[in-house]
């Protein structure tokens, strides 16, 4: 890769909206997990799940999240103190991490052997997202998606839609590199000029994360709005001067120079790029 332009960009909440895929994955974990396979979800947990899914920064917590709630954990207690709650649970339940997250990966592959179809439907990129990343070959833009989700999940929804990109551009969990470090790699590539990098993130703990790091002082940072984060994120967004907000919108047109948003916003082939 020899990109002098990088657009830097989550997957989850970003590009695409697996919501429906997430509570689905997460319910057949957690069931399987805690040995409730015949369970049914209590009435209102799929909406609780969904509004409370802005907590979750990697995939594994999603089922823990679902037990948290069919434990009676209340709304304020989780937004006060999720990880908290989580470590407590994973330590009562005899679990890791990693262990959950195994098992997530489990279903997820056997869901998409099985059925590819009705996996693949229940995932829906946001307006207007595939035809930017079929342009930014056109505008000498280099996409790197960085992202919590396993890589080859991503690869898998990508080429359903028509987009082509190569492995090379998609770094996912399976890298265990934390979003800041990937950037810290981006940047220093050997080459004699730093590559100019925009990331668009919708989790504003990431962002702060990668605000407080010097070398990455040069990386412009943007807040997706439509994504799964919270009203008060984005007012405390506001109050961040390396942090803009950013609407799906202007998404595209990266590379100039969008302005603050208000809080009120609403929710081919791309082989490396050659300067």
């Amino acid at each position: 890769m020899n990109a002098a332009r990088i657009l830097a960009l989550d997957f989850d909440g970003v590009l695409c909206d697996g919501m429906a895929e997430y509570w689905q994955t997460a319910w057949r974990t957690y069931t399987q997990v805690w040995q409730l396979d015949r369970l049914e979800p209590s009435p209102g947990v799929a909406e609780k799940f969904r509004e409370l899914r802005p907590l979750i920064e990697v995939g594994w917590e999603m089922p823990v999240l679902i037990r948290a709630l069919t434990l009676g954990i209340s709304t304020d207690r989780m937004l006060s103190s999720w990880q908290r709650i989580r470590d407590r649970i994973l330590a009562d339940s005899r679990l890791s991490g990693v262990k959950v997250s195994q098992q997530l990966d489990t279903v997820r592959d056997n869901w998409i052997q099985q059925d590819p179809a009705s996996w693949l439907g229940l995932h829906q990129f946001y307006p207007g997202v595939i035809e930017m990343l079929q342009e930014l070959p056109n505008r000498k833009i280099q996409p790197i998606i960085i992202t919590t989700k396993e890589s080859r999940f991503v690869t898998q929804l990508l080429q359903d839609n028509g987009v082509e990109l190569s492995s090379e551009f998609i770094w996912g969990k399976e890298l265990k590199r934390s979003k800041t470090d990937s950037l810290k790699q981006l940047l220093d590539r050997g080459s004699k000029k730093a590559p100019a990098i925009w990331f668009v993130e919708d989790r504003l703990n990431t962002l702060a994360k990668v605000a407080t790091q010097p070398e990455l002082e040069s990386v412009k940072l943007y807040l997706a709005d439509w994504g799964y984060n919270t009203a008060a994120e984005r007012e405390a967004a506001l109050q961040q001067s390396r942090i803009q907000i950013l609407s799906l919108a202007d998404l595209p047109t990266l590379g100039g120079n969008p302005k603050k948003a208000t809080v009120a916003g609403s929710k081919g082939d791309l082989s490396a790029v050659e300067m």
